[in-house]
């Protein structure tokens, strides 16, 4: 081979090799190129994410605040009439929750009936009688009739108190006395009498709400008395207005009934008695009968009281001068109907009408 090929060819392979050696050094370039911005771009979106996700909350909230000024807009715009009817609502939802209670009280005490279950008249009752709720509770037993009877087991005995009141003569009241206790004759102004509800032990030893109608003048005195009666446990039978009996003195106390004002005369005479002016009271009168004379003949009222005109009997509910109830009166200037002379009413008690 002459020396031109020679040189030929060595020209040729030194070519293919800066060839060669070219394309290496620029795919490790390429290679160097990609490694180094791959984590560049990561940062980038990282950034572009962050701030997409910051405009985003940035959004949302602006989103909420507009809500809530639109709710507060429509509130605002809202007619008085749409607020009244929510007023409306939420009161009849607060009665409805007390005529709930009110009705699982009725359930558990009624005329003749004990409250059985005592959690729960500690719960409805005793828990209601804090200071400040002692009114709410007076007002929840004024819806039962006298007679009922109520538990009173680790009740304080200023809730007890509480529940010995003097009020006006409501229009309730006049609706049951008019035409009976009350009658058509009556003169006796309204302003001059009172309504009591007080507590008291019966024969039975449960504690039952009692009612009298009273002379405003002894009314404080009355409450006295019954409360002293209550606490040493004095027990009386029963304890409603004359009128359950139609005003019928003579069913009354045939009934044992203890009662107050009726406007009547006294018995065979044209005389008012001082019950016309809620000045005199009659306690437990079956077992302290009324006794007396008329033409050399014994009479003796209620006449199922016969057997207790003899006082030598041993009774536990015979009104003595040396005990409690007698004692009670007396010092609160009563005269007691069994120290008469010409005749014994021993169940009666009275204070002279001031002139």
């Amino acid at each position: 081979m002459g020396r031109r090929s020679i040189y030929a060819i060595e020209v040729l392979l030194l070519c293919i090799l800066c060839i060669i050696v070219y394309y290496s050094f620029d795919n490790h370039g390429k290679n160097n190129n990609v490694r180094e911005e791959t984590p560049l771009t990561n940062e980038k979106e990282q950034d572009i994410q962050q701030q997409n996700a910051q405009q985003k909350n940035t959004q949302q909230q602006n989103a909420q605040q507009q809500d809530t000024q639109q709710q507060n807009k429509q509130q605002e715009d809202q007619p008085q009439e749409d607020r009244n009817q929510v007023q409306e609502s939420t009161n009849a939802q607060i009665t409805d929750n007390q005529e709930s209670i009110d009705q699982i009280i009725q359930e558990e005490a009624v005329m003749g009936t004990s409250i059985q279950n005592g959690q729960l008249q500690e719960v409805l009752l005793y828990d209601l009688i804090k200071e400040s709720q002692q009114d709410f509770a007076k007002e929840i037993l004024r819806t039962y009739p006298s007679g009922t009877m109520i538990n009173t087991k680790d009740c304080k005995p200023e809730w007890l108190l509480h529940q010995f009141y003097a009020e006006e003569i409501t229009q309730e009241i006049k609706d049951r006395i008019t035409g009976k206790s009350y009658g058509d004759t009556c003169d006796i102004p309204y302003s001059d009498l009172k309504y009591l509800r007080l507590l008291y032990t019966g024969f039975d030893g449960n504690t039952h709400i009692g009612e009298l109608i009273v002379a405003t003048s002894i009314a404080q005195d009355i409450l006295d008395i019954f409360y002293e009666f209550y606490e040493a446990q004095y027990p009386i039978e029963r304890m409603v207005l004359v009128d359950e009996y139609n005003a019928d003195d003579n069913a009354s106390m045939t009934d044992n009934n203890t009662s107050s004002f009726n406007y009547r005369p006294v018995d065979g005479t044209s005389r008012l008695s001082l019950h016309s002016y809620g000045l005199a009271i009659d306690i437990n009168p079956r077992y302290n009968p009324y006794v007396r004379e008329i033409d050399g003949k014994t009479v003796i009222t209620p006449e199922n009281g016969i057997t207790y005109a003899d006082r030598s009997l041993d009774e536990p509910y015979y009104i003595s001068r040396d005990d409690i109830c007698c004692q009670a009166f007396l010092k609160r200037g009563f005269t007691w109907g069994g120290d008469w002379v010409t005749m014994k009413d021993y169940q009666h008690f009275q204070k002279a009408k001031e002139e």
